[in-house]
């Protein structure tokens, strides 16, 4: 592409950039802040500390910049989760899919999260991550231990992913970039 090209490529980008914000929950240790630097490095660490409150980062995907709330998953951070949810483009809910006690805790407060009328219609995607290891739930399966068949006044969307392996990432960033306003 010679300089012309870069030319039109930088003209759309002013007048066709697209900005989205995603508030990503889910209990402790379910892998939010992993997902948070895989789409934004393509890199995974083992080394991860848990979120205390919030972090906030700014990653850029083709045309749409992301700004991804990672909220902290620990029972006293769970009451911030409406607050940031408000007004964003789409809630990301993390579940550790390998983690089987936790997943009706993890149902419970998904649910609880979702009847909040200030949530409604906001789009929902369900990341049960975490399918690298022998014991992480199909995609059916969390769709139907998160009963996600019953929420009705919102679009519901569920993957099964790996932040260490990278399994189903770029699907997705794919279906957070097509919910960009």
């Amino acid at each position: 592409m010679g300089w012309f090209g870069s030319f039109l490529e930088w003209l759309r980008s002013l007048f066709f950039k697209q900005e989205m914000e995603l508030a990503l929950i889910g209990l402790q240790n379910a892998g939010k802040t992993s997902l948070v630097n895989v789409v934004a490095t393509g890199h995974f660490s083992e080394d991860m500390i848990p979120t205390v409150g919030f972090n906030m980062r700014k990653v850029t995907k083709g045309r749409v910049t992301i700004k991804l709330w990672d909220l902290g998953g620990q029972p006293r951070f769970r009451s911030m989760w409406e607050r940031y949810c408000r007004g964003v483009n789409s809630i990301v809910y993390v579940v550790d899919s390998a983690d089987h006690e936790n997943v009706d805790k993890s149902k419970t407060e998904l649910h609880e999260l979702l009847s909040k009328p200030t949530l409604s219609g906001i789009p929902l995607l369900v990341l049960g991550n975490k399918n690298d290891l022998p014991s992480a739930l199909s995609t059916q399966q969390i769709i139907d231990r998160m009963d996600l068949k019953n929420l009705r006044d919102r679009e519901v969307c569920c993957y099964s992913i790996s932040c260490k392996k990278q399994n189903n990432i770029d699907i997705t960033i794919e279906w957070l970039t097509k919910h960009a306003n």
